[in-house]
């Protein structure tokens, strides 16, 4: 049975459950399972609040790399996009990993085809390949490098000056990266429907009504909205700017889960989305696959241990090696 007719089938357990019993109290039957499958749920700040104050661990991707690492659990529980389940299982091929969603993917990893960044490769055979995180499994087995948005910076530094870089698959953090490092670099033409999503328009209107507020902003997003920005940097990074900032009030551009956690940490402060192009429930910009992710997802895909992520002995082997090449390098002083 494929992977998609066993959670179309899990799925459909899961509601005869939740049908037949009065009411399930997903939080307590969550903690349950944790405890009884050795479980740990790492959660990505993008994910809905509930998946967020019930995880083991909330993070960006580097952090949930580094805790995807070192967990030690039976089975890892990931609640975010594919790629990065995927990447914590070829971070630990022994381990179960499993996703609430497999179809909760990634519109920057399906910008750059493997295919298509092997044919570049092949036309610059000079270059050493770095990708962003939000790639697959199989483009990361032919990269040199991994980097997120919080070590690229350092990552693109590591590498020998006269050495020419490709960068993919986000155009936007690759341009904002060569501003801060003075690299020119091939770049990979993807980008994230989350972050392109934001309206300078309406973000400058927003402004106008908090003028004392501090434009903060994620480097994926692209450069007129970085340009109006305080503060650019990843996930994390902004958290904590909003914390260690005296200002009392921050605009935030990036996907708006983040606001979450941020005000946990700064609950005397006001934050404010950067409203999206397009109207909708909360204008700002969400993304989709991250709240493809919920709950009842979170609970079943525990009971069941599916759907699992696989990656092939070689793939995995192959990807590890950038993947660590990234952890020892962010991990240096």
């Amino acid at each position: 049975m494929n992977l998609d007719k066993a959670k179309e089938n899990i799925l459909k357990a899961g509601f005869l459950d939740i049908k037949t019993s009065d009411k399930i109290d997903f939080v307590k039957e969550i903690i349950k399972l944790k405890k009884e499958k050795n479980a740990v749920i790492l959660a990505h700040y993008y994910q809905e609040p509930a998946i967020q104050d019930i995880a083991d661990f909330v993070g960006d991707s580097l952090q949930l790399s580094y805790k995807a690492a070192e967990v030690d659990a039976d089975l890892i529980v990931f609640a975010g996009v594919h790629f990065m389940a995927e990447t914590a299982k070829i971070l630990n091929p022994q381990k179960k990993v499993v996703l609430p969603d497999l179809n909760a993917g990634c519109s920057l990893a399906d910008s750059c085809p493997v295919e298509a960044l092997q044919a570049l490769k092949d036309k610059h055979p000079d270059h050493i390949v770095i990708t962003y995180v939000n790639t697959s499994a199989e483009v990361k087995a032919i990269s040199d490098l991994c980097c997120t948005s919080s070590n690229a910076k350092k990552i693109v530094d590591s590498v020998p000056l006269d050495q020419p870089i490709i960068f993919a698959p986000d155009k936007n953090l690759g341009a904002w990266i060569q501003k801060e490092t003075g690299r020119k670099m091939l770049l990979w033409d993807g980008a994230c429907v989350v972050h392109e999503a934001f309206s300078i328009d309406k973000l400058i209107s927003t402004h106008k009504s908090y003028p004392n507020a501090k434009i903060i902003a994620h480097p994926e997003s692209e450069d007129h909205i970085l340009k109006t920005a305080e503060y650019i940097g990843s996930t994390s990074g902004l958290i904590n700017y909003a914390k260690n900032n005296p200002a009392k009030e921050f605009i935030v551009a990036t996907e708006a889960g983040i606001l979450h956690e941020m005000q946990k940490e700064v609950p005397d402060k006001k934050l404010i989305p950067a409203p999206a192009v397009e109207d909708n429930s909360c204008a700002c910009s969400e993304c989709p696959y991250m709240k493809m992710n919920n709950m009842e997802k979170l609970y079943l895909c525990m009971k069941y241990e599916l759907p699992e992520i696989n990656v092939s002995e070689e793939i995995q082997k192959k990807a590890l090696i950038p993947i660590q090449r990234m952890l020892d390098i962010s991990s240096r002083k």
